[in-house]
């Protein structure tokens, strides 16, 4: 699958980010809407990937403490790199920014995904809007 991703700001990319986000948070994963939309979005370098069609299938975002968060794939195309592209993509901005390292909070049972990209995870697990959650974190070398 061809996947372009695009970086920018909320203005620029709030539109696919939103979309996205509302069907895999608040749709399949039942999360409260008024858990997943804060006051962090115009803070963050927002992420979102396309289709070659131009389709938005998947976005992340990364806050101005190191945080990759909000990471979400359209179901139909899970599987085929978009995480991975998208995870890229914003662990290449923090690094321009200066970041020492990238840390997240990963659904546990995306860990393995996480672990592929070179995250370790710390502490225990806990619950986040109700799902369970595991802290990670990439330093850079």
């Amino acid at each position: 699958m061809s996947i372009d991703v695009k970086v920018g700001d909320w203005a620029m990319q709030r539109a696919d980010a939103q979309a996205i986000r509302f069907e895999v948070f608040v749709v399949e994963q039942k999360v409260p809407l008024e858990m997943e939309w804060d006051d962090m979005d115009p803070l963050c370098i927002h992420a979102v990937a396309y289709e070659a069609g131009g389709k938005a299938i998947g976005t992340g975002r990364l806050l101005p403490d190191g945080h990759v968060g909000r990471m979400a794939v359209m179901r139909g195309v899970r599987g085929q790199g978009v995480g991975g592209a998208l995870l890229e993509s914003l662990m290449n901005e923090a690094r321009k920014r200066g970041d020492t390292a990238v840390i997240l909070n990963a659904q546990t049972q995306a860990e393995s995904f996480y672990r592929r990209f070179g995250f370790v995870r710390e502490g225990e697990e806990f619950m986040e809007a109700g799902i369970p959650h595991i802290a990670m974190r990439y330093d850079f070398p």
